[in-house]
């Protein structure tokens, strides 16, 4: 069974940055894409960010330049560096791992842009 446990959420004021880290139980980690995601209240979850197994990255167009997403696959994490944030980018955010046929999630972490 995989488990995935982010971190590093938290209050920001608008224009500040964070980071969230989620590591994962598995060795299959190194062979797996891995991707960001965030839910709103009232809104449905939505793809934030996405690293295959080999690198490749993508982003939502409104988090473009803005956010970077990275792996260390000798630690099995994934990082989202998140800078200029705005209030729009409060969301619980999760991180995904996709193993061939399977998807596994974690908890979630709550990130609130606020002045």
């Amino acid at each position: 069974q995989v488990q995935l446990v982010e971190s590093g959420g938290g209050l920001v004021q608008p224009g500040g940055s964070l980071r969230l880290s989620c590591a994962a139980s598995a060795s299959i980690f190194r062979f797996s894409d891995m991707a960001w995601y965030r839910q709103s209240p009232g809104n449905q979850r939505e793809l934030v960010a996405t690293i295959s197994s080999g690198g490749t990255t993508n982003y939502a167009d409104s988090v473009k330049g803005r956010f970077t997403i990275s792996r260390d696959n000798t630690k099995n994490t994934v990082y989202l560096q998140m800078n200029s944030l705005k209030p729009e980018d409060t969301a619980v955010y999760y991180c995904k791992l996709s193993a061939w046929t399977s998807d596994y999630w974690g908890q979630g972490t709550q990130v609130t842009v606020s002045s």
